[in-house]
């Protein structure tokens, strides 16, 4: 199991992702400690477990690895269905300044066809993440002030990755001073 930085691991799925709509995620606190739990996955790609936060309002550091090589039968269920509440998306920047206005003009049509047209908030998203490129998106179960009770089943299926993971960013946060607050 190969430890890398956070953003590597962001780039590999935005490599790998040839369903982009396919990706389902799940997020909450840390069980211990400062930072944020991740688990990403998609069936045919496998599943990611990432540990982030925030060294300062302008900066996200942390950590990751891929912990199975595709969605299984005892993963699918951990993952959250189509229908789950909230949503989430990797982005990639415009190349470059055409890119950039042909995904705003994309954009732009896209939301004139919703706006004139009863529409499920579902399919809007969808669209307007086809529309702007993004190469991984999909259902989210999250809690801000929490974890989700699929999140620790999760970190307990993977348990030497959450070590791993653990260590390493305990280690960024300790470098950081991060978990001092101020003096």
């Amino acid at each position: 199991m190969r430890v890398r930085d956070w953003q590597d691991i962001l780039q590999e799925v935005t490599e790998e992702s040839t369903d982009p709509d396919g990706w389902r995620a799940v997020a909450g606190n840390r069980r211990n400690g400062v930072g944020e739990d991740l688990f990403i996955g998609h069936p045919s790609v496998g599943v990611y477990q990432l540990k982030t936060y925030a060294k300062n309002p302008r900066e996200l550091r942390g950590v990751g690895t891929r912990v199975a090589r595709r969605v299984d039968d005892g993963l699918d269920p951990l993952l959250p269905a189509e229908d789950a509440a909230g949503r989430f998306a990797v982005r990639t920047p415009p190349e470059d300044e055409d890119h950039a206005k042909e995904m705003a003009t994309r954009l732009e049509e896209t939301l004139k066809v919703h706006a004139e047209a009863p529409t499920e908030p579902d399919h809007l998203f969808e669209d307007v993440m086809e529309a702007m490129d993004a190469p991984a998106f999909g259902p989210m179960d999250y809690e801000f002030d929490g974890r989700p009770d699929e999140l620790d089943e999760l970190t307990d299926e993977f348990e030497e990755a959450e070590r791993l993971l653990s260590a390493e960013l305990e280690d960024l946060i300790e470098d950081d001073a991060v978990g001092r607050g101020f003096h």
